[in-house]
């Protein structure tokens, strides 16, 4: 379907949400170990990272990140158990709904502008120039 994709967001009451940004943290942190290079891997700020994290610890009941300090042998960061398995229902949703909305997403990738193949970026018009025509 080219660049038309779904994005799916889970709002948990006002102040909490699960999104695409905050589980591909969570997957860079299983995949690196460490808040710090998840962040920059995904061009955020350690400190940005670990206000992400933050939040989704507070937010469940169970951690989703275990973190280990700093020191001489350095600090790192984990998934917990609960953490990889939020990651497997985030995924699991997004994959469904993805699936649901097909049918609608070509409807709506095939009611785009289409200029050789790509989708027509808007042009700039004026009104004083169309009138003085």
């Amino acid at each position: 379907m080219g660049k038309v994709r779904l994005t799916v967001r889970v709002d948990f009451g006002a102040d909490h949400a699960l999104g695409p940004g905050k589980i591909r943290l969570l997957e860079a942190i299983g995949k690196t170990g460490s808040i710090s290079r998840a962040g920059r891997a995904l061009g955020m700020s350690y400190r940005r990272a670990w206000l992400l994290i933050d939040d989704m610890n507070r937010a469940f009941r169970a951690p989703v990140v275990a973190t280990q300090p700093g020191g001489v042998r350095g600090g790192g960061a984990e998934l917990t158990p609960f953490g990889r398995a939020l990651i497997g229902n985030y995924r699991a949703v997004e994959a469904r709904a993805t699936t649901a909305a097909k049918l609608h997403l070509r409807a709506l990738t095939n009611a785009l502008r289409r200029r050789r193949g790509r989708v027509q970026k808007p042009r700039k018009t004026s009104i004083r120039g169309a009138a003085a025509r």
